[in-house]
């Protein structure tokens, strides 16, 4: 399979993942240790592709800084952003908390100007102001039909996260020139710093019924697959178009998060799409533009 077709697969498989995550995480009734278990699940798919495909010697010639680098992005891209990831699906639903993921490149810029003193260009600014007029649309619903206009912070906090995740990963490929690898350390100390702090929460742990808990297996069995795919996709593609290609989850999630939870419950307006459809635009915007 061509790099494009695993970039299309992994975001195809993404937009799977959050419809189901978001079914799984109202029926667990506990965001962390629901976040705990995705960690588990998607450590074990990378550990199991990087045996399968990566030379392990690579880990001995990386740098100290190059390993820590990848940790940290894993601690802000996994440990945090799927943390808030979760909490914006159980407030606010699949629906209306995917499209505001997909506002990470515009955090992408605003750290590129802080970092690298990278101004953005006549595109990216026009890509700016669609991806925060989409944004709007789906944080305001309106209608009274949704949650405070406030629960959205937590998907932005997401987007945040994982652009910040990624100005740590380009440093820790300085030093550790393993892409697979290096997600894979990032989400085994994840996990281990979650499974450390999970006792210390103040919320009380609930399996669910046998399948809410299958429901959310087979969720961070999927992530696992789709965030190996996109590594193996950056192989052979461009980042650009990898990105892209990452922004099919949306559509999956308007069409898949209704059927899966019930369209009572993940309730997609047309005024969502609109801002979806913003975003995306927007976002492919400051895609091309970099």
């Amino acid at each position: 399979m061509s790099g494009a077709g695993w970039a299309a697969l992994s975001g195809a498989g993404f937009g799977l993942f959050q419809a189901l995550n978001a079914r799984a995480v109202r029926d667990l009734d506990s965001i962390y240790f629901s976040t705990f278990l995705q960690l588990v699940l998607a450590t074990v798919v990378l550990a199991i592709a990087s045996a399968v495909t990566e030379d392990l010697s690579a880990l001995a010639d990386a740098t100290a800084w190059g390993i820590i680098a990848f940790a940290l992005a894993g601690l802000v891209h996994f440990f945090v952003g799927w943390t808030t990831l979760n909490i914006s699906q159980a407030r606010i639903g699949a629906a209306r908390t995917s499209p505001l993921l997909s506002t990470s490149p515009l955090f992408g810029v605003f750290f590129a100007a802080l970092v690298a003193s990278q101004l953005p260009g006549e595109l990216a600014a026009v890509g700016i102001a669609l991806t925060i007029a989409g944004a709007y649309l789906v944080a305001d619903p309106g209608a009274g039909e949704r949650a405070a206009l406030s629960d959205s912070i937590f998907a932005l906090a997401t987007a945040c996260a994982w652009a910040l995740s990624a100005v740590l990963t380009v440093e820790g490929l300085e030093g550790f020139d393993s892409p697979l690898l290096g997600v894979t350390v990032g989400m085994l100390a994840s996990t281990v710093a979650y499974g450390a702090l999970l006792p210390f929460t103040s919320e009380p742990i609930r399996l669910g019924d046998r399948g809410a808990l299958n429901l959310k297996l087979l969720a961070g069995l999927i992530v696992g697959i789709a965030t190996w795919g996109r590594w193996v996709a950056l192989d052979d593609a461009s980042v650009g178009a990898v990105l892209a290609l990452q922004l099919l989850a949306v559509p999956v999630v308007l069409v898949a998060a209704p059927l899966i939870s019930g369209r009572h419950v993940e309730i997609v307006t047309p005024k969502i799409w609109a801002g979806a459809g913003l975003v995306i635009v927007g976002s492919l915007l400051l895609i091309v533009g970099e």
